[in-house]
Order: structure tokens, then sequence, then C-alpha cells
């Protein structure tokens, strides 16, 4: 018993010495390492990750081929919107008269009408007055620096550029202006479908007889996007309009530059996403069920309005399941992300979130970030002066507002709420608790007290003007990102989408540029086959995604594009109207719809003027239709093998710190 106790006293002796040997060093290590830590920097530290992503050289090459490369196919696509025929001479100066319009939507309306109002007035040679933005005229005490479409886009810009097609004219001549308050002029609210011999036939005869008429836009245009071969020049028209002569005012276009400055000062290309989700359109194809709790009330709540106002006749309750297998839905950021990562996206790249609204907040946008560490948006890029000098001074409003409802019995609301139905309605706050201000103001004030949603208070109106400004911001970044991939676009609405606009003008600026164009029909049929396993999904199931991918990026995405985008929107596919093909390049095969339109292949043999550019195929060059090589998909299991899964910052890049100068990170790396 002594010697085993004597053992003991040696073995607990022994360990303590290691414990404090051993907690000796870890503190040395700390105290050593504390310097490198206080000198942590974002621009280094993303650096370092991309280096550990990536690994060698010969591996950067490789992956830059795979997922940012050019498309070679589409290279000899070049943007060519110039008049081409003689019979399109500079306008009469002896107008048939002047044409004033109000534009009513958002961002994708309000740009999609303006390049209508201008072909319109060019077809009855009418002058135009700059058009009225009703969704920064209606807001209340917003900035006296800006009036209307000033408040958006640069006015001198648009009457230069647009001199040679028609006069435009600041404001009606002040011996109309009276007549126009009296409402002596006729008014016409024309709908997106309008034809040209509608005009015609309709408005010239008016216009030449009161000299004046006034447009009411709602719809997002006031003419079809299809015209007949012999208008092509009105479809460059189009072209000019949108392309060109809508510039934005100069402190946008300033603070977008920058914007796009600081995404490539990481020196790592960036991938653009607009997730599309926005309420009316969620509500307009009975997209309810994706969402839960209170949104999906809201979604319904929108969604019977409509069916009230006549613009959709279906019933107010529909299965959401099968409206997004057939592809009527948007796709959800998680399955955005589980897309990218299957495309090889490592889970450093850098994605930047468009649009001013996203129906459901954060919360739907949690995997995404979950999967994508570095994703930002024009908070993350811009500080708060920059986006409030952007806004200019306004009239501040009233800080409560909001008027609590009249109390009512228990009686009368245990009543409705049995009237109400088996919604789900949010429960309301315990006795005990304070009512929070958001509780009894918004959407969550209103849905839980009465079914009628009240209108817009003038802080909303505000916001609404707001958001042209952001969507203008995003619309600048989105143009110009090394890849493009659009939540929702084509919803078949007949309405104007951020996202189709977006690759519409990539398309036309460079046609090569990776912009996907996913089937969601198709996407839901394989998410259908891994739902269950949507993290971890097999093999032969990356393979498709990547095949289907690829292919929206070549001349098969074009040509369904074209079938299925380009007749409710013209900027959404201006081919072949607004390009050339470089004559070096080989013709592909004119590929014709059902209704005998051309759909892929029809461009014209660009000038000798023009500078051609043709580039040759770099490392950054995918293969043929954008496809990839047999080798380069197998390698998208070894990425992922070799990606960090969590990053260690814990949240959004810190893009403030990577603005210094010192840290800046070299192109060409």
């Amino acid at each position: 018993m002594i010697i085993k106790s004597k053992k003991t006293k040696w073995v607990t002796l022994s360990l303590l010495t290691l414990s404090v040997v051993s907690l000796l060093a870890h503190l040395s290590v700390t105290k050593f390492s504390t310097v490198n830590l206080v000198q942590y920097s974002a621009m280094a530290a993303l650096r370092a990750d991309f280096a550990n992503v990536l690994g060698t050289p010969i591996q950067i090459i490789r992956n830059k081929k795979k997922i940012w490369g050019l498309v070679q196919s589409l290279q000899p696509l070049q943007p060519y919107a110039n008049p081409r025929s003689s019979s399109y001479p500079v306008p009469n100066e002896q107008s048939n008269g002047f044409i004033y319009a109000k534009i009513f939507g958002g961002f994708a309306q309000i740009r999609s009408s303006i390049c209508d109002l201008v072909t319109i007035s060019r077809l009855l040679n009418a002058t135009l007055v700059i058009p009225e933005i009703q969704e920064s005229t209606r807001s209340k005490g917003i900035s006296y620096k800006f009036k209307s479409f000033s408040y958006l886009y640069d006015e001198e810009e648009f009457i230069a550029s647009l001199k040679n097609d028609l006069i435009i004219v600041k404001s009606l001549p002040e011996n109309l202006k009276a007549g126009r308050r009296r409402n002596e002029f006729p008014n016409f609210r024309p709908k997106s479908s309008a034809s040209p011999n509608y005009y015609i036939e309709e408005i010239l005869p008016k216009l030449k007889k009161a000299n004046v008429i006034g447009l009411v836009l709602t719809d997002g245009g006031c003419l079809q996007s299809i015209l007949p071969p012999s208008m092509a020049e009105f479809q460059r028209l189009r072209c000019r309009v949108a392309f060109h002569a809508l510039q934005f005012r100069s402190d946008i276009q300033i603070l977008g530059r920058q914007m796009v400055e600081r995404l490539r000062g990481w020196g790592q290309p960036f991938l653009a996403f607009h997730p599309g989700l926005l309420r009316d359109t969620l509500a307009y194809h009975g997209c309810a069920e994706l969402f839960q709790d209170v949104h999906t009330e809201l979604i319904q709540y929108r969604r019977a309005q409509m069916i009230k106002r006549g613009i959709i006749n279906e019933e107010l309750s529909v299965d959401s399941h099968l409206r997004r297998e057939n592809g009527s839905c948007p796709l959800m950021p998680e399955e955005v992300g589980v897309l990218l990562r299957a495309m090889g996206y490592p889970p450093k790249t850098i994605i930047y979130l468009a649009g001013s609204e996203t129906f459901g907040g954060q919360r739907v946008l949690i995997p995404l970030h979950g999967m994508f560490a570095n994703l930002v948006d024009r908070t993350s890029l811009c500080s708060k002066k920059e986006l409030s000098d952007l806004i200019g001074p306004e009239t501040p409003l009233s800080l409560n507002l909001f008027q609590m409802p009249l109390a009512k019995s228990e009686k009368k609301l245990k009543e409705e709420w049995k009237k109400a139905g088996p919604r789900p309605r949010p429960l309301p706050p315990p006795p005990d608790r304070p009512i929070y201000r958001h509780e009894k103001e918004g959407w969550y004030g209103w849905i839980t007290e009465t079914d009628t949603e009240p209108d817009p208070s003038p802080m909303d109106l505000r916001l609404q003007a707001h958001r042209l400004l952001w969507d203008a911001l995003d619309y600048m970044v989105t143009v110009e990102a090394d890849a493009f991939f659009p939540g929702f676009n084509n919803d078949g609405s007949g309405l104007p989408d951020f996202s189709s606009l977006v690759m519409g003008q990539r398309l036309y600026e460079t046609a090569s540029s990776r912009t996907y164009r996913p089937d969601r029909k198709v996407l839901a049929e394989l998410f259908n086959i891994t739902r269950d396993n949507m993290y971890h999904p097999k093999h032969n199931w990356t393979r498709l995604v990547q095949e289907h991918l690829n292919k929206s990026l070549g001349e098969e995405g074009l040509i369904r594009q074209s079938s299925l985008s380009k007749p409710a929107l013209f900027l959404s596919h201006p081919l072949p109207e607004c390009s050339c093909r470089i004559s070096s390049a080989e013709v592909p095969t004119h590929v014709k719809g059902n209704d005998g339109r051309i759909l892929y292949g029809g461009e014209d043999e660009c000038p000798k003027w023009m500078q051609h550019g043709e580039k040759t195929v770099s490392v950054e060059s995918a293969g043929e239709g954008g496809k990839l090589d047999e080798n380069e998909s197998l390698e998208y299991e070894d990425d992922l093998d070799k990606q960090p899964e969590s990053y260690e910052s814990g949240g959004k890049v810190n893009v403030t710190l990577a603005w210094d100068q010192d840290e800046e990170m070299d192109p060409n790396d």
C-alpha cells in the first residue's frame, strides 16, 4: 500500500508540472500573436481567403476559366443601334403637336415606359415634353434639388442624345399650360400591348386637332414589344433610349462607379444576384405558401386586391408548390446558393445583392449568407452619409404619424377573430408586456387590427421614391458585374422586371458576359430530386445543374429568352435589331420561332468603320457556348473539399477597411 501511494504522488506531481508548462506556453503564444490580431486588415484577410480556397496559380486559372470566363460563341456580337436606313431622316421642326405623360410604377416600369414614349413620339412626329415620374412627385417634401424626371435621370443628356430622333422640351409653352390645368386636352391610358395602328388611327387625329394630348402610363409601357420588320428603326430607337440616352443624374453615376471600384478593389471578380422577391409579383403568381406566418397573409391580401380589380382571373388560394414546379414562382435565395455551389463558386465568392425590396427581409437571405459569407449590398459598400447625400435635403416628417385605432370590446374582438377564418394571424403580445412601436404601425399593426390595408403614409411615399435611387445604384453594379444570376425574370405577367432589363443591357453591351438564363421549371424538377438532401447532392445531380446553367449562358439560352421574354419586353432581348456580327466570325444558322420571327442569327454584318475588338481566347474564356470540359466539371467535388465552410469574420466583409490604399490588391494576382 505504501508503494502504491508513492507512485500516485509522483504521477500527480508530474501531471501538475506538465499543466503548468502547457499554460505558460499558451500564454507566451498569445502574447506574441496579439500584434497580428491588432493589425488585422479586411483586404489582407480576403486575399488570404482566396489564396487558401483557390490554391496554386494553375488552379486559379482553371477556376476563372470555369466560372468567370467569357462565352466564346457570343463574342462576335457587338452593340450597334445606329440608324441604318436612309428613310429615317432628322425630325421635322413642324411637329404635329405636344405629348406630355405621367408615368406610374417602379424603376423597371419607368425605364420601359420612357423608351416606349419616345418611340411613340417619333412615330407620331410629335414634340415630347419631359415625362413626369409619379413615384417622385407623389412624395411630399423630397429634395428641392430634383423635380420628377431629374430625380432619377439627367435631363440635359436625355435631350442631347435624342436630338437627331425627335424634339424634346422641358415643359409645355406658356400659352398651353393653362389649358392643361383646366383639363382641356384629351388624355389617354394606353396599354403596353397597344399597336402602332392604334396610335396612327386613334391618337394622331386627336393630336392634330388639339395640338396637345396627355398619356397616363401604368402598365410599364405603351407600345407592343414585337414590331413588324419594317419598323426595325423604331426598335433601334428603343435601344438608343435605354442604353444611351437614359443616363442617371451625375451624383448617382459617381456613387455607382465608386461602388463598382470598391468591389473591383478586392482584386477578384464578383457576381450580382437579384432575388426578385416582390410582394406584387408573389401575389400575382400565387406563391404565398413559399413563405410562413404573416408573410403569407400579406401576399394573400394583395392577391385578393388584384382579383377585385380584375388584374388576375383566378382563385384566391392556389397550390404554390405546383406553381413553383411550373416555373411561375421565383427561386428562393437558398436554392440559388445551392446552384452557385454546384457550379463551383467557392464560399468566399463576392456576391452583390441587388434590389431595393426583398419580401421576407433578411430572414429569407440567411441560408444564402451561410453559404457565401461575402454577401454585400449597397449598405455594405456605401456610408450612411453617401446615401443621404444622394437623397438630398428633405422636409422632415413628424416622427409619430400613427394614430391608435379605437378600442374594441372583448366580445367584438372574439367575433372578428372567429369570422377571420384559419389564417396565420400573429398573436397579440402578452398583457404584461408593452406594445412596441413596430407592433402598432406598418403591416403588423393593420393586419392584427383590420382586414383593410391603409393608404400609404407620407413616409411610405417617400421610401418609394428612395427605392428608385437604390435601384439605380444596383442597376449600375449589376450591369458591370462579372456574372449575373436572376432569381426571377420573365415572370409572365407582362410587366417589366429589374432582372430582365439588366439581362438585356448586358446582352447589348457585352453579349459574351456570363449572364445566366435559367429555366425555373427545369430547376424545380432537379430540386424535387434532391429536396431532402440539398446540401449534399449526388455527383450526377451536380452534373445536371452544371449542364443546364452552362447551356443557358450560350446560344440555347438566348433562343429560349427570345421566344419567352422578348414578346413581353423588347429591352430584355434587343437582338437581332440592335446588334451586329463581326465579319470574321462564322454566321450561325437562323433559328425561327413558330410565328416565323427570327429568334437567333439574324444580325447584320458590322460596318467596316467599327473597331471589331475581336478578342482572342484567353485562359479566362470559357469553352464554346460556355460549356465546360469533361475534366473541369469533375473538379467540383474536389473544390468543395478544399474550401472552408465558415468565415472567421462571422458576417459581411467590412468594406470600409478595404478602401485603404496600402492594402490594395494587384488585379493581376
